[in-house]
């Protein structure tokens, strides 16, 4: 599937469940593992487990192959692995003190959108 399509489909999920600051980080000049990285913050563990399923169901539906989805019986912080895209659902304290922001790079992918949303990065 093209990154481009996979990445607004993981927005798209994470959006349809009311998911707060998502930011997607280009990582291809950082690592050959994947080439996006997704982060979004869930306000209780309830929220980040249906995140997370959100994302896996749609990209299953759209034909793609969900890898792995690690954390879900915690749900402070979900991982859901999709090969190209690796996306972090987190409770912002957990977001907070690990800050993978700074990891992944300090400039979040620009998407062009119909209409600007709320916790989506516009172009």
């Amino acid at each position: 599937m093209d990154i481009r399509k996979l990445q607004r489909l993981v927005v798209d999920a994470l959006e349809d469940v009311k998911a707060q600051d998502i930011r997607v980080f280009n990582t291809t000049s950082l690592t050959e593992l994947f080439d996006r990285v997704v982060i979004a913050s869930g306000t209780s563990n309830r929220q980040t487990r249906a995140l997370a399923a959100s994302v896996a169901e749609k990209v299953k539906a759209a034909g793609g192959q969900v890898i792995s989805v690690e954390g879900s019986e915690a749900g402070e912080w979900v991982l859901v692995d999709l090969g190209d895209v690796v996306v972090h659902i987190m409770q912002p304290a957990v977001r907070d003190y690990y800050a993978l922001e700074e990891i992944w790079g300090g400039r979040p992918v620009r998407m062009k959108l119909a209409a600007p949303a709320r916790g989506r990065v516009a172009a």
